[in-house]
């Protein structure tokens, strides 16, 4: 027992003694807690004593790319606790460099009976990647829900924040701070989420100023999503003259305003520069960064809720459902000012 203590406590992230405590129904533990712990038991196979028999409805998969981006946790954690609520075990599988591959976690969780699955940016969200993986996985009879990436390729319902409406309202806050000269930090092409924040980039830029579609494209700069990405697209936009800056992640923003201040610019008075996500690391931010605020909490009850739906045999329209995001102004956008020093051709 006390190895299954361990065990039980490890997956919970819980104290040996609280794991103790609910097994023998002890009073002092949270409701949330409580169910944490009975989720790690099913997790590992444990049985539960008689007094935690209410049985789970059943256990749903969720994969999502690395940890490291912050916002994928925070997706996790809501996902997580909505499914808890409603009786059913979470099982989080994290795909990680050199590590188990997506396909490799589907069938591992498909083998495991699972009940049903939510991807979260996974290769749904991949334009080049095959799509047949996942009419296999209809096929085995198993729901599952998309989050952040969208194919009418897979017949399923899909959760998604609005790219391009996140694109006109960061480009319309630069201009009304009176930026002309404004680039795109994003990661690879092939991703949907990006061709959609591309395109309502592109849009913008023409409504918003006087530039053509070609003109507002050699302002966007494709990296990785990471500091480094953000860091080096930066770069390249800074060479190409922009006073500001839209990042597709609150990562790359961070590297944005690394890359500024190594040339000795300082963020805002120099140069603006706009995250995505406002995830939880924007609190060791400084200056604190504007960014575009997914909405976590929302997509993520909508997605189980339409998971849940699909189990229950009454599925879910299968569509895309696009969340709004918001816009939080903070200190990493200012007014430009113009200098004498730096152009603002095109």
């Amino acid at each position: 027992m006390n190895a299954r203590l361990s065990d039980i406590a490890a997956l919970a992230g819980v104290s040996e003694a609280t794991v103790s405590r609910v097994l023998n129904g002890k009073a002092g533990v949270s409701t949330a807690t409580r169910q944490a712990v009975v989720a790690a038991m099913d997790v590992l196979g444990y049985e539960r004593p008689a007094r935690l028999r209410e049985r789970s409805a059943g256990l749903i998969g969720l994969i999502t790319p690395e940890l490291s981006n912050p916002i994928f946790p925070a997706l996790a954690q809501v996902i997580e606790q909505v499914l808890t609520s409603r009786g059913y075990t979470p099982v989080l599988c994290t795909q990680t460099p050199g590590g188990s591959t997506e396909d490799q976690l589907t069938d591992l969780l498909v083998d495991r009976g699972v009940t049903g699955i939510i991807f979260v940016s996974g290769l749904h969200a991949d334009s080049t990647a095959d799509m047949d993986r996942y009419v296999k996985l209809s096929g085995r009879g198993v729901p599952f829900v998309m989050i952040n990436g969208y194919t009418e390729k897979v017949s399923a319902p899909f959760v998604s924040t609005d790219d391009r409406a996140a694109m006109r309202l960061a480009v319309s806050h630069l201009v009304e701070l009176g930026h002309e000269r404004i680039g795109l930090a994003v990661g690879p092409r092939r991703f949907v989420p990006v061709l959609r924040k591309v395109e309502g980039f592109v849009q913008q830029m023409r409504t918003a100023l006087p530039y053509t579609a070609e003109q507002a494209e050699k302002l966007v700069q494709h990296s990785l999503f990471t500091v480094e990405g953000g860091q080096a697209a930066a770069n390249a936009l800074l060479d190409k003259e922009c006073t500001a800056i839209v990042c597709a992640s609150d990562l790359m923003a961070f590297g944005a305003v690394r890359a500024a201040r190594q040339r000795g610019l300082a963020v805002p008075a120099d140069i603006s520069v706009v995250g995505f996500d406002d995830s939880p690391l924007i609190v060791f931010a400084d200056p604190p960064l504007t960014t575009l605020r997914q909405p976590v909490e929302a997509m993520g009850q909508a997605a189980v809720n339409a998971l849940l739906e699909e189990i229950g045999g009454t599925p879910a329209p299968h569509a895309e459902y696009v969340f709004l995001p918001e816009l939080v102004v903070r200190g990493s956008t200012a007014a430009r000012i113009a200098t004498g020093g730096r152009s603002r051709r095109r």
